[in-house]
């Protein structure tokens, strides 16, 4: 019998798409993507209805933004075939990650699942709208960082756990 800290190889494909560590992946996912949906849906009926920026902390407002590129606004003039093109990836990456997810370790099944649920949850926003709904603006005196929005911070947070396990893995001698 394997110990929790071993990594199970599943050979079988519904072994490989539902097992434990598959499980982990698609926890996280399914939290975020409630999240994030949540508070898309919150933005649109609360700023985005009347369109106005909305001063949170002397550091935060929340802004209505349609963002019909990935990050900071790129390829924002790619039109109908960028987004189908981002739509296709993002299942494409979250297919990979499942596939992946019994060789994965623990810190990189969160980076999956974080990943995962943010690509899927933007993905459904260029779905119903052709473009990403985003409403965070952080900022420091009048320089803003770009709106983004809860799938943009998980995607980013997931991006960093999964760098950060690269460099441990090194760092250990684990591959």
């Amino acid at each position: 019998m394997k110990t929790e800290g071993q990594r199970t190889n599943y050979s079988g494909l519904g072994e490989r798409l539902t097992g434990p560590a598959a499980r982990r992946v698609a926890i996280l996912l399914v939290v975020v993507l409630a999240l994030d949906q949540t508070s898309k849906q919150v933005m649109l009926n609360w700023i985005f209805a009347a369109p106005r920026i909305h001063p949170v902390m002397p550091f935060l407002n929340f802004v209505p933004v349609w963002n019909p590129g990935i990050s900071f606004g790129m390829l924002a003039n790619g039109g109908q075939v960028v987004s189908a093109g981002l739509t296709l990836l993002a299942f494409a990456v979250v297919g990979w990650f499942f596939w992946q997810a019994s060789r994965l370790d623990h810190v990189q099944q969160i980076a999956a699942g974080l990943i995962s649920g943010g690509a899927i949850g933007n993905a459904i926003d260029r779905l119903r709208f052709g473009k990403v709904i985003d409403f965070i603006d952080v900022y420091v005196q009048t320089w803003h960082w770009p709106a983004f929005n809860v799938a943009d911070a998980a995607i980013t947070v997931g991006a960093a756990f999964w760098v950060y396990s690269i460099f441990l893995g090194q760092e250990t001698g684990k591959e």
